[in-house]
């Protein structure tokens, strides 16, 4: 799996998003339907506006988020945080979880003494959607910050 900007970033704003604005959640957060722009999604994250807008609109149309416009207007979970979960945003974003040279794990084929390779990659496309799909943007809000990266959920 490689996890790409535009994932990383996609992220990081909807647990923006899901914490209200407020970029640096400590141990709450929760999704109260505040708008938040994309301007301030931006800058508290440090995600390049332009960059943003195009993950946002991903985020959008696979019915993670929803927006509305005007001087009030922004953007908001569609469902709560304990419902959306960091697999549904790596999909809206980058499509499948894992590729193998370019390809989705399933398709990957080989023959003679390469033929296991598939069952390999199957079973790591497995593993990460294990981890994906069972980590919600809550229990990543409610995690306390630590300065190193979390193992599993």
């Amino acid at each position: 799996m490689y996890v790409s900007a535009r994932s990383d970033y996609a992220l990081r704003a909807m647990l923006a998003v899901a914490a209200g604005g407020n970029g640096d959640v400590g141990g709450g957060g929760g999704g109260g339907g505040e708008l938040v722009k994309a301007a301030s999604l931006a800058e508290v994250q440090d995600i390049p506006l332009s960059f943003l807008q195009g993950i946002l609109l991903d985020l959008r149309r696979a019915g993670l988020l929803h927006s509305h416009r005007g001087a009030d207007g922004g953007y908001a979970l569609t469902r709560p945080p304990d419902e959306i979960t960091v697999g549904d945003v790596l999909r809206a974003v980058g499509g499948t979880l894992t590729t193998v040279r370019g390809l989705p794990a399933e398709r990957a084929g080989y023959h003679g003494v390469a033929a296991g390779l598939t069952d390999v990659w199957l079973a790591v496309h497995g593993a990460i959607a294990t981890v994906v799909d069972s980590t919600t943007l809550a229990n990543l809000l409610t995690r306390p910050s630590t300065d190193h990266a979390p193992t599993t959920p």
